[in-house]
């Protein structure tokens, strides 16, 4: 089968033939229609992150295919059934996380596209517990973005603690920034979207978010105060410390900052507001199998719809530039030609 596939760190991919896996005890084959390019595969292949990806490693947590063959073991799934394939790519299923329904903080975890192979290729083995299921009637290619950007923006505002009518702050309209202002809308809240890009700024309007703020050319923590007396909640998936520190100060006494990207370095936090102005900071990762079907419904419903481009799985090299420029509005989801 054709193939993506870090050989090492920092180098270009190498789109080559590859043998084809056989499906073990409990695991599916899946024929790959689409797959979302999300910016941990650009992390994975630079191992940026202290914790490294296995080499040779095939990226992609945002795979979406048909079931070609089952493993021993699996009665779930059957050949035909259209699945994904997410981040959460296995988890151990008995320690506490696991049991008490916090199964994304499994310390045995396997993770697609980063400590196991992924989908930019042609086929993937994956566990049948922990495959997605798609729900009927959809685009593969563009529900294919909910894998991760749309499960980990919608269960970033689950946890924020926001309420509808209430105001939230999303730093960062880009691939998972997009999505997370629909999600929001969708549960009742009020949105300010916060770029450093205009265009980015007119998506968000276009939309539907309540109020826009570009914090290269103003303070958004001042235009925030000014305006809504600061938000309940800040979700920041920009890659960049500075907006980190403004989405913290952006929020009012009694609300929360969720941090969903992952850029280098520590980020400064003022022990006394936090302590004074009972302000939370959390941390959020992916989603569970249940949010996952939940942020999985409101794409079949209707209610978020990722803006997405299409590319080939050739074409991948010259995706990852256009992302590290920043270049990327909304989605890009690889196709296949199979």
């Amino acid at each position: 089968m054709k193939a993506a596939v870090v050989t090492n760190f920092k180098e270009k991919l190498e789109i080559k033939e590859v043998e084809t896996p056989k499906p073990g005890q409990g695991e599916v084959l899946i024929k790959m229609e689409a797959c979302g390019v999300c910016h941990t595969d650009l992390h994975a292949a630079h191992g940026d992150w202290p914790v490294k990806p296995k080499l040779p490693l095939i990226p992609g947590h945002e795979g979406v295919g048909v079931v070609t063959e089952v493993g021993p073991g699996v009665t779930s799934l059957k050949v035909g059934d259209r699945v994904g394939v997410p981040w959460l790519f296995k988890a151990c299923g008995e320690c506490e996380y696991c049991l008490s329904g916090q199964e994304t903080l499994c310390p045995n975890q396997l993770n697609g596209g980063y400590t196991a192979d992924g989908a930019y290729a042609e086929y993937c083995v994956a566990p049948a517990d922990y495959v997605a299921r798609i729900p009927d009637g959809v685009d593969p290619v563009e529900i294919a973005p909910i894998l991760c950007a749309g499960v980990t923006t919608y269960k970033a505002l689950k946890v924020s603690g926001a309420k509808p009518g209430e105001w939230v702050a999303i730093y960062g309209i880009g691939g998972l920034g997009h999505i997370a202002l629909q999600y929001a809308k969708a549960m009742g809240l009020k949105v300010i979207a916060v770029d450093i890009q205009d265009d980015k700024l007119e998506l968000a309007d276009e939309l539907g978010a309540d109020m826009t703020v570009n914090n290269k050319k103003v303070d958004p923590v001042k235009e925030i105060k000014d305006k809504v007396g600061g938000v309940q909640a800040a979700i920041s998936v920009a890659v960049n410390k500075v907006a980190f520190e403004q989405a913290y100060h952006s929020v009012k006494r009694g609300g929360s900052v969720v941090l969903v990207g992952l850029p280098t370095g520590d980020i400064p936090v003022p022990i006394f507001d936090t302590v004074l102005n009972g302000v939370s900071i959390k941390g959020s990762i992916v989603g569970t199998r249940k949010d996952m079907q939940e942020a999985l419904q409101f794409a079949a419903d209707g209610k978020v719809k990722p803006i997405i481009s299409t590319a080939k799985l050739e074409e991948i090299n010259d995706v990852f530039e256009r992302m590290e420029k920043g270049q990327i509005n909304g989605r890009v989801v690889l196709t296949f030609d199979n």
